[in-house]
């Protein structure tokens, strides 16, 4: 078969993905590798997030700007010392630790992340080696003492957020773009204030009693890089052993989607803001920070909070990925959290209080996508709870469970445990039946489950490979989400029958093969049939319609970089190490080559 040269480029890329790291791979650390540090983060799956310090002070208001918060310094060009006069207006005499930490609890919360220095420098407690912190304002309180000495007496674990960036330390570097002409930054000296940096993370892991998590933040810029961030993350282990660190601690992050973007990054779990991921990372820890309204930190005229629907959805969301969430409030400068935050607070507290079963300590829903909602799940020994949470509740009394394989053990509607439900078979679903007419949550009801065994879900075959053409040979896998499905295969072209060969081990292709998979359960076919075809590639034809053949693009043993025609010196299945030569260039590929072997593939000899 010939392939027109555009079309290259994706076969570049099936080579370069014969080296290339798995998503799960790529994403902070794997849940192995964190061990049973996270198992409590884990089993929380829900916490509070605070933004506070001296930008609660102007509440959002600058000149004749009202739609700023915490990045109010930065964003209205306030300069350092103009911004230091909030100092003395921060006085929150109505600061109760106690009445935070249990307005929290009430939530279904189990623990609380707090900014102790955000990016613009001030610490809210009581640093020794900085004077710009609560001990420089009236309030000449340690807020971090107060709290985390509450957090310790109502059961919540204490986690701190440290700001990386600090636009106020005279060492810091790069100076805003704003700033120029204003704030020299002669004689700035970074490694300076990282000491700086580490001995204030140092002081938080000390003099507070064990913390949960430390929360870094403001990585992004060019001046931190990855060895500052292994650096602050071994400190941290140091201190703490048993601390988990997020990903902001070093320089992988991928934008807000907040999964760190290869292997090798500091950070025990991912932080995507403001967004949920669209489906569950397996092996993955990850956590989404989200504000109840449009700011972090206090704006008294940002009135657009999300309804205690869309928030207990978006809890329910998250946890059925396996993930966490972590709802911001900003508090005021009186020290107070806004009414409507507390009014949030109270609304999924008393959906907790009925639900929260379905939330704490639960896994990912086995299913891809549920069309009523959402599921959690919590193995037993030999049974499973399989938490199903209704955001449309059904008209006919009836929810059809769709493609569960399991024989159901029983039902129970969480707010309404006596009542009796019936759980039948109707082909490859379960059907909860019995259900009554209205739904007993506007936000969400939840039936727990139980079944026998693991999760059976009926779900095709995925047919993965790094891509639809091949050059040499091509390895594919199958996979399906339950290891009680088994896997049947054909490549002769017919569909995949029970007795068809069971998929055991990759299949290595070497033409032309049309990929069929089916999934079956018991000797049964419970899916449809799936469908891949992969290309043998012979020639390709160049830019100015040249038949150009494999051959003349690889070559297995080849020494020298003058030889007219070669595009690489060695070519194996598992790699490849690119000699750009004349006819690379001819043909205008040598960057697409360059990317397709940075990208992952080992190289040759």
């Amino acid at each position: 078969m010939r392939l027109i040269l555009p079309l290259l480029l994706s076969l570049l890329g099936t080579l370069a993905s014969c080296g290339a790291p798995g998503h799960s791979e790529s994403a902070a650390v794997s849940a192995a590798d964190a061990g049973s540090r996270l198992d409590w983060w884990r089993e929380a799956r829900f916490g509070l997030f605070l933004h506070w310090g001296l930008y609660a002070v102007p509440a959002g208001k600058w000149g004749q700007g009202t739609d700023y918060a915490e990045w109010i310094q930065n964003s209205a060009h306030i300069p350092v010392e103009t911004y230091e006069g909030f100092l003395e207006q921060f006085n929150p005499v109505e600061f109760d630790a106690d009445a935070w930490v249990l307005a929290a609890k009430a939530a279904g919360m189990k623990y609380i992340v707090i900014t102790s220095k955000h990016h613009d420098g001030f610490a809210l407690f009581d640093s020794k080696v900085s004077d710009y912190d609560v001990m420089a304002t009236p309030f000449q309180r340690d807020v971090m003492q107060e709290l985390a000495a509450a957090c310790a007496r109502h059961g919540l674990r204490m986690c701190w957020y440290h700001s990386i960036m600090d636009w106020h330390h005279p060492d810091y570097l790069p100076r805003r773009g704003w700033e120029q002409g204003t704030r020299s930054a002669e004689g700035a000296d970074l490694d300076r204030y990282v000491e700086y940096l580490r001995a204030q993370v140092t002081e938080l892991l000390t003099n507070y009693g064990p913390i949960g998590v430390m929360w870094f933040d403001g990585e992004w810029e060019a001046t931190w890089n990855h060895d500052y961030g292994q650096a602050l993350y071994d400190l941290c282990r140091e201190l703490q052993p048993e601390v988990i660190v997020n990903n902001r601690v070093d320089v992988g992050r991928g934008g807000m989607a907040g999964m760190s973007t290869g292997p090798g990054y500091a950070g025990d779990f991912g932080t995507p803001e403001q967004e949920i991921p669209p489906t569950g990372l397996p092996g993955v820890d990850w956590e989404t920070c989200m504000t109840m309204n449009r700011h972090w930190g206090y704006n008294e005229r940002d009135h657009d909070y999300k309804s205690a629907t869309d928030l207990v959805r978006k809890l329910c969301d998250i946890a059925s990925k396996g993930g966490n969430f972590l709802l911001n409030i900003g508090p005021t400068a009186r020290g107070t959290f806004p009414d409507e935050s507390l009014e949030r607070l109270r609304e999924i507290g008393a959906w907790m209080d009925v639900n929260g079963g379905s939330i704490h300590g639960t896994s990912a829903s086995p299913f891809a996508e549920l069309p009523w909602g959402r599921c959690t799940v919590k193995p037993g020994r030999r049974s499973t709870r399989i938490y199903l949470q209704v955001f449309d509740w059904p008209a006919d009394g009836h929810l059809v469970v769709p493609g569960l394989g399991n024989q159901p053990v029983g039902a129970r509607l969480l707010a309404d445990p006596g009542r009796g439900l019936v759980v039948e078979r109707q082909g490859g679903d379960l059907v909860v039946r019995m259900l009554p007419e209205a739904a007993p949550s506007p936000h969400a009801s939840v039936i727990e489950l139980t079944v026998e065994g693991a999760p059976v879900v009926y779900q095709p075959p995925v047919i993965l490979a790094g891509s639809d053409q091949l050059v040499h040979e091509l390895r594919v896998r199958l996979e399906v989400p339950s290891e009680d499905l088994e896997i049947r295969y054909t490549t002769n072209g017919r569909d995949p029958g029970a007795a068809s060969p069971r998929y055991s081990a990759p299949l290595v292709l070497t033409g032309t093969t049309t990929v069929k998979a089916r999934s079956f359960h018991q000797g049964e076919a419970v899916s449809g049939v799936v469908v891949r075809r992969i290309t043998h590639i012979s020639e390709v034809i160049g830019m100015e319609g040249e038949v150009v053949t494999m051959q003349d693009l690889f070559t297995f043993q080849y020494e020298g970089e003058d030889a007219d025609g070669k595009l690489f010196g060695a070519f194996q299945p598992s790699g490849m190490r690119p000699h750009f030569l004349p006819r690379a260039q001819y043909f205008g590929l040598e960057r697409a080559l360059m990317e397709a072997c940075s990208s992952g593939a080992g190289t040759g000899q």
